[in-house]
């Protein structure tokens, strides 16, 4: 069994070629069309992995030199993006719908090719295995591939006539999206609101996160090369530098932004018209396991320890409170023990790692602040490698039981702790759920559908998606992605997202033959883009 203390003494020999010393594009940035490299103030990269500091302790392993861009970069991007709108007659809002396809497959195409490259920054940067790693990406290309399927029914227009009008309804976009992403999912996530943003005629702005900001540097190129100057431009920096003066601006059309409720609170204020401004919001989640008396103990502790500590339980879809009835408690909590403590520990790329170093600066101490909490309020870490650190990497944490005035019992840890409590009555529970700030997913195991039905009814307007006998998760991405109250705001899938970024737009006329005959020579021929 490996030892989690010592992930990194003796210093590991690296593979060739999965190794990273600097990447030489960390600085770069996409503003007009032009892939500029930043010559002023910057910001060291650190890796996940550590190195002997040559003190006897570790440090972090310097990978780049990011921009740290001002706010007249920021202005700048904003006046690129304004200006490919064009008050909504620029040459991207104007251009057919399957023109806009056309130049996303493009660039599909070309994103291919960056496969390894990206993989390699994910692994190095956010600690991404290199499993998932190329899931990450290879699901990104599928979202993009899905995404341009989904897009067909909007290219075609119909006529409708009904009370004496003749209409035919379409999408047309919103106008200046600024797209923010998270650090667990740099890559995917920021397509998920990008790609449906451009397919639909916006322009876009787009502020890479903090940490993660390495795997879309290597497709400003491509983006430079595919789209017209201004319609993306890519900014990286500090995020109240380049945020406040793009919203303080007005000329914000839609916040797509995924990260925590508190900061897409501060963003929206800044807008001076917020009741006009189109939000797109994925935040917090405290998902929570329910493990009813008919469960069947072994898949549910099997299925918790995937959802609640895949990519070391950092993301908003991952179980991080786990309530069991307390018939099932011991042997749940001593066989979920056992089960977390059988994972593997390890560097991103060793084969058959389940448990990676974490992005996070301090996380590995907060982690650990939040389990002395739980300790005083009089829960236990009940696996025996439950806390071990070694510089970024934290082994998960097992907490039994913890009490409702605990930190983690309301808390999104982010991280790889697992929280159980134990219930006596499901009533507790749902009240629980339905009291808590929170509202994306829930997953309910059980076996009696007496039982498991009672459950799916109380939480159906609690949460978006309640999964039975299963983990939480996003995908497939078909399906829609939403949550209530401090969890999300819209909805996103492959179509609900396209239709997030636009807006109804009706061209109508009496209902005569002489009408019906003009929308179909606008229609069949070059007289106007906007009838399809």
């Amino acid at each position: 069994m490996s030892d989690a203390r010592t992930i990194f003494d003796p210093p590991p020999a690296i593979p060739p070629e999965h190794d990273l010393r600097e990447f030489e594009l960390a600085n770069a940035y996409l503003i007009g069309g032009e892939v500029k490299r930043w010559t002023g103030p910057r910001i060291p990269v650190e890796s996940v992995f550590c190195e002997p500091d040559g003190a006897g302790g570790l440090r972090r392993r310097v990978i780049g030199q990011a921009a740290d861009l001002d706010a007249d970069c920021a202005r700048a991007a904003l006046t690129a993006a304004l200006a490919a709108w064009d008050k909504g007659r620029g040459a991207w809002p104007s251009m057919h719908l399957r023109q806009r396809a056309a130049k996303v497959r493009e660039f599909a195409a070309r994103m291919r090719a960056k496969r390894d490259e990206v993989v390699r920054l994910l692994m190095w940067e956010i600690g991404k295995t290199l499993v998932d790693a190329r899931k990450e990406f290879d699901r990104t290309l599928e979202y993009i591939d899905d995404t341009l399927s989904a897009v067909e029914p909007y290219a075609a227009g119909t006529l409708r006539c009904e009370q004496g009008v003749v209409a035919q309804v379409r999408r047309a976009p919103l106008g200046v999206c600024l797209c923010m992403g998270p650090f667990n999912y740099p890559l995917n996530e920021n397509f998920t609101t990008l790609l449906p943003a451009l397919l639909m005629g916006n322009t876009t702005v787009v502020k890479l996160p903090k940490l993660g900001l390495l795997s879309n540097l290597p497709l400003l190129e491509d983006f430079a090369a595919c789209f017209p100057p201004g319609v993306v431009n890519v900014l990286q920096g500090d995020g109240a530098t380049l945020v406040t003066p793009l919203m303080e601006s007005g000329a914000i059309d839609v916040l797509a932004f995924i990260g925590s409720s508190r900061v897409a609170g501060l963003i929206e204020r800044q807008h001076p018209a917020p009741y006009r401004l189109h939000s797109v919001l994925g935040m917090d989640a405290k998902n929570p396991a329910v493990i009813l008396p008919s469960a069947d103990l072994e898949h549910a502790v099997k299925t918790v320890v995937s959802g609640a500590l895949s990519y070391n339980g950092q993301r908003c879809t991952a179980l991080k409170l786990i309530f069991v009835h307390r018939s099932l408690a011991e042997r749940f909590v001593a066989q979920l023990a056992a089960r977390v403590d059988a994972l593997t520990p390890g560097l991103m790329w060793e084969a058959g790692v389940s448990l990676t170093p974490l992005p996070e600066p301090g996380k590995p101490a907060s982690l650990q602040s939040l389990v002395d909490d739980a300790l005083l309020k009089g829960a236990r870490v009940v696996n025996a490698r439950g806390g071990e650190t070694c510089g970024t990497f934290y082994f998960p944490a097992v907490l039994y039981p913890v009490a409702k005035d605990a930190l983690l019992f309301d808390l999104e840890q982010f991280g790889p702790l697992v929280p159980v409590v134990p219930f006596d009555d499901p009533e507790e529970v749902l009240q629980a759920i339905a009291d808590s700030a929170y509202g994306q997913q829930v997953s309910v195991f059980g076996s009696q559908a007496a039982e498991v039905g009672a459950a799916v009814d109380a939480l159906a307007n609690q949460v978006c998606r309640i999964n039975v006998n299963r983990q939480c998760q996003r995908g497939p991405d078909s399906l829609p992605f939403s949550g209530r109250k401090n969890s999300a705001i819209q909805t996103l899938s492959v179509t609900e997202a396209l239709e997030v970024f636009s807006i109804p737009l009706v061209i109508a006329a009496s209902d005569s033959e002489r009408e019906r005959a003009l929308f179909e020579r606008l229609k069949d021929s070059d007289a106007s883009r906007t009838v399809l």
